[in-house]
């Protein structure tokens, strides 16, 4: 047997040809499609919106690759744009919660943290990559009791998200929901979720409200 490819822990069996996880490296391309959508939606009145649209397009790029022909190089064009735009969305949350614009400088942090996890080893960077998740995620959920306007937007994009996330976690390699040469790939499902979940909080991205908002009652 060869080398081990860097998505087996995915579940899907690797075929031969460009997409050697079909499932897989098809679905990544609903990540493209969304931030496609994004970047044409016509609503980019902040360059943060075409930042966004940018990270969610290279992103399943990266994962056709991660999912499809996999060179040993592909696990670094996988993380990269992903990390970069979990930190992207963390770095927006928090720029929301503390009513002030970031200036053009402060975003080439999700830059330097996606440099920085992707070049870490394997079991410290994926504690990294969870723990940047962790931190985007709950920054979110202070936006969401935050900001009533958008509670809407963010409660359908988490819910999304994490009915995704529960199902790639169960289709792991071993899982329960594992079904290596199934044409029903949870990993698969979670892409697709994951890529509407991010598509559907386009509408907060880039925006910023007082820090007196914050106390604003609920609608």
């Amino acid at each position: 047997m060869g080398a081990a490819r860097p998505a087996e822990l995915d579940c899907e069996l690797f075929g031969e040809g460009f997409f050697g996880q079909p499932a897989n490296a098809v679905t990544s391309l609903a990540f493209v499609a969304v931030g496609l959508g994004v970047l044409a939606s016509g609503r980019l009145r902040q360059r943060q919106r075409t930042v966004y649209g940018l990270l969610i397009v290279t992103t399943g790029a990266g994962s056709v690759i991660f999912h499809g022909p996999a060179p040993e190089w592909s696990g670094v064009v996988h993380d990269l744009p992903l990390v970069a735009l979990i930190a992207f969305v963390a770095a927006d949350a928090a720029s929301d919660l503390a009513g002030r614009r970031l200036t053009d400088a402060w975003w080439l942090v999700p830059s330097v943290a996606a440099v920085a996890v992707s070049a870490i080893g394997e079991p410290v960077r994926l504690a990294a990559q969870a723990t940047l998740a962790t931190a985007a995620v709950g920054l979110s959920v202070l936006r969401w009791q935050a900001r009533p306007q958008h509670r809407r937007t963010i409660v359908r994009a988490l819910l999304v998200l994490g009915t995704g996330a529960l199902i790639g976690t169960l289709s792991r390699s071993g899982g329960p929901l594992c079904h290596p040469d199934s044409l029903f790939q949870g990993h698969a499902v979670w892409h697709v979720m994951a890529a509407s979940a991010v598509g559907l909080l386009t509408p907060v991205i880039g925006r910023v409200g007082s820090r007196a908002s914050r106390l604003a009652p609920g609608r």
